[in-house]
């Protein structure tokens, strides 16, 4: 059963921190995947960039493409990586969320993978 750790962070978090702390936050955060993946756990991991460079595309509400460039004035979180798991229940997913050092600075969102249409799981 696969699950998802989504890393939700403040926008502007990262800017707080000088080159050298950004650093070592992303090397806990690889030596967590490194673990991870040791354990049999991982499927896929990736650090996001800022969303300052990104793009938002929409075609909500009446079909016309709208296309917003970031950065995005009312966001106040982002999500600034993920980790896919490979996992026997949510509650080793959520047990593994705990080990995640993000859960220091940021919010650790544990979602199950799942069709749009099946809200068996919540």
């Amino acid at each position: 059963m696969s699950h998802m750790l989504l890393i939700v962070e403040p926008v502007g978090q990262r800017a707080t921190r000088t080159e050298a702390q950004g650093r070592e936050v992303y090397a806990r955060m690889q030596q967590f995947g490194e673990s991870l993946k040791a354990r049999g756990k991982l499927l896929a991991v990736e650090s996001l960039a800022s969303q300052t460079g990104a793009v938002r595309v929409s075609k909500a509400g009446g079909g016309k493409s709208l296309v917003l460039d970031g950065p995005f004035a009312e966001a106040k979180e982002m999500i600034g990586g993920f980790y896919l798991l490979n996992c026997a229940s949510m509650d080793e997913a959520v047990a593994i969320a705990h080990e995640c050092p993000a859960a220091e600075w940021a919010t650790v969102e544990v979602r199950a993978i799942a069709p749009c249409y099946d809200e068996s799981r919540g």
